[in-house]
C-alpha cells in the first residue's frame, strides 16, 4: 500500500654475481581494499603493457550503434513489465526516449502534486535497529527501492545488517571510528559510499557489505556525497571547504572544486556533471559546471545554509537556519520563489525553526521539508517553479535531520532524532532517534 493518499487515482642498483640465477621478485599485487589516496594516485602512476580490447577493435559508428541497441532493448524490457504487456508498441518507447532525452536535459516536467490529498497516518511505518540508538544523521534509498542506508551520529550504519567498526590488526582498520555525516548509493546498487568524520570516504558493496576500498584526500569531515546518475563519477563535500571528484570504476581521485569560504553542509548532483552544494555560514550555494571549468554563484540566505537538493538540470531547493524555504533556477541570481518562516517559529525564543533537511521527488512539483517542529511539511510547485504553497503536513516528533523520496514516488523516508545531525543546538527531548 502507498504510503501517500492519492485521489482516483544509487633504489638500489642492480648486481649480479657469477654462477648464480637472479629471481625475479613477483610484482605486488595491490588488495581488494587497499586504501586510494588522491596524492598516491596523481604521482604513482602504474605504466602496464597496452592490450586492445574489443571495444578498441569496433569503430566508433559500430559502438555507437551497439549501445543504443543495448539501450533500446533495456527500455523495452522495463517497459513489458511496467505495462504488464508481452508486446510494446512503437509509440511508446517512442514516448520513454524523449522523456528520458528531456529529463537529461534538465526540461522534463510532471504535474503530480494534485494527485496527493494526504497521508495515511496510519501506514506510517517505524523502522528500528537496537545496534543503532543514536541521532540518524543520513540515508540513501536504491533505485530500486529495496534498500534504505542509514548513517548515525557514532560508529554505526545500517542496512539489513550491520557493518561495525574492526580492527583487524594495527595498520588495518575496517569499518567507520567516527561519527557517519554521509551516505550515497549508485543507481546500478553496485556501490556504496559513505563519509565520515575522520575525512575517509569508505566504498562498500551493497549486496553483501563487504569493503571494497577506502579513498583518502579530505583534511576534514566529509559531510555530503552524491553520485551521478547511472555513472559510477562520485562527487564529496567536506569541512575543509572543497568538492573532490572521484572515479569509482579506477578507485582513483580526479580533481578538486575550490570556491567555498566555509565548511560546506550538502552537495547533490542529477544526470549531468554540475553538482549544486550549500556552503554552510558562508551564505552561498554554488552550481559548479565541472565539464567547463566554471561555477556560479548563488548568495542566499542570511544566515548557514544547511541543506540543498536538485529539483531537475535547472532549478533546485535550499533550507537554512533562518527558517527559509527557497527555490532557485540556475539562471537567476535570485531566488524564484521562498517561504519564510516555513515551519513557523519556536515559542520559546521567537526565533524560526530552521529548515534541516530538504527531499525534491525530481522532474515533478513536490518538495518536502523537515525541521523539529513535529512536522514534516509537502509542498507544491507552480508556474514554471515560481509560486510555491503548502500542501499538507505529517506529524513527526524530533530533528527532521534527512529526507529522500522512493523513485516511484510513493514513500518519503525520513530520518531523524534528538538532536541536529551536525551538533547539539538544541534537543528535542520527547523524540526518538530511528
Amino acid at each position: 500500500m502507498s504510503f501517500f493518499i492519492k485521489s482516483k487515482q544509487v633504489n638500489g642498483s642492480l648486481k649480479f654475481s657469477a654462477g648464480k640465477r637472479r629471481k625475479r621478485k613477483a610484482e605486488k599485487i595491490p588488495k581488494k581494499d587497499d586504501e586510494i589516496t588522491s596524492s598516491e594516485d596523481e604521482d604513482n602512476q602504474i605504466n602496464l603493457p597496452h592490450q586492445p580490447s574489443e571495444d578498441e577493435e569496433e569503430t566508433a559508428q559500430e559502438k555507437k550503434l551497439r549501445l543504443a541497441k543495448l539501450y533500446l532493448e533495456e527500455i523495452e524490457r522495463e517497459e513489458k513489465q511496467r505495462l504488464e504487456d508481452k508486446e510494446v508498441s512503437k509509440e511508446v518507447i517512442s514516448k520513454r526516449l524523449k522523456t528520458d532525452h528531456l529529463k537529461q536535459m534538465g526540461k522534463f516536467q510532471t504535474t503530480i502534486a494534485d494527485k496527493y490529498t494526504g497521508v495515511d497516518e496510519s501506514n506510517i511505518k517505524i523502522l528500528k535497529c537496537r545496534e543503532q540508538r543514536n541521532t540518524v544523521t543520513c540515508l540513501c534509498v536504491s533505485s530500486n527501492n529495496n534498500w534504505i542506508f542509514s548513517g548515525r551520529s557514532i560508529k554505526e550504519r545500517k542496512k539489513i545488517g550491520v557493518i561495525p567498526f574492526v580492527k583487524t590488526n594495527i595498520d588495518r582498520i575496517l569499518g567507520h571510528s567516527s561519527c557517519i555525516f554521509s551516505v550515497a548509493i549508485s543507481t546500478d546498487n553496485k556501490f556504496l559510499v559513505v563519509g565520515d568524520a575522520s575525512g575517509m570516504i569508505q566504498i562498500w558493496n551493497p549486496s553483501d557489505l563487504s569493503h571494497v576500498g577506502t579513498l583518502k584526500g579530505h583534511k576534514k569531515a566529509v559531510t555530503g556525497l552524491c553520485l551521478k546518475s547511472n555513472s559510477h563519477t562520485l562527487y564529496s563535500a567536506s569541512n575543509d571547504r572543497s568538492v573532490r571528484v572521484w572515479s569509482l570504476d579506477e578507485m582513483a581521485f580526479v580533481e578538486t572544486l575550490f570556491g567555498h569560504q566555509d565548511g560546506i553542509t550538502c552537495i547533490d548532483v542529477l544526470h549531468s556533471d554540475k553538482p549544486v552544494s550549500s556552503g554552510g555560514k558562508d551564505g552561498s550555494i554554488r552550481l559548479w559546471k565541472v565539464s567547463e571549468e566554471s561555477q556560479l554563484i548563488f548568495n542566499a540566505h542570511p544566515g548557514n545554509i544547511d541543506t540543498v537538493k536538485l529539483i531537475n538540470e535547472q532549478n533546485f531547493v535550499s533550507g537554512g537556519d533562518d527558517g527559509q524555504l527557497s527555490v532557485w533556477s540556475s539562471m537567476k541570481k535570485k531566488p524564484l520563489c521562498s517561504v519564510k518562516q516555513a515551519h513557523g517559529c519556536d515559542a520559546t525564543n521567537s526565533q524560526p525553526y530552521w529548515i534541516s533537511a530538504v527531499a525534491s521527488y525530481i522532474h515533478s512539483d513536490i518538495v518536502a521539508s523537515g525541521s523539529q517542529d513535529g512536522c514534516i511539511r509537502l509542498w507544491k510547485l507552480q508556474d514554471r517553479h515560481r509560486i510555491i504553497s503548502k500542501m499538507f503536513e505529517i506529524p513527526l516528533t524530533g530533528c527532521i535531520n534527512t529526507l529522500a523520496f522512493t523513485s516511484d514516488g510513493k514513500y518519503l523516508i525520513a530520518g531523524l532524532g534528538k538532536d541536529h545531525r551536525l551538533g547539539r543546538w538544541s534537543t528535542v527531548k520527547s523524540a526518538v532517534n530511528g
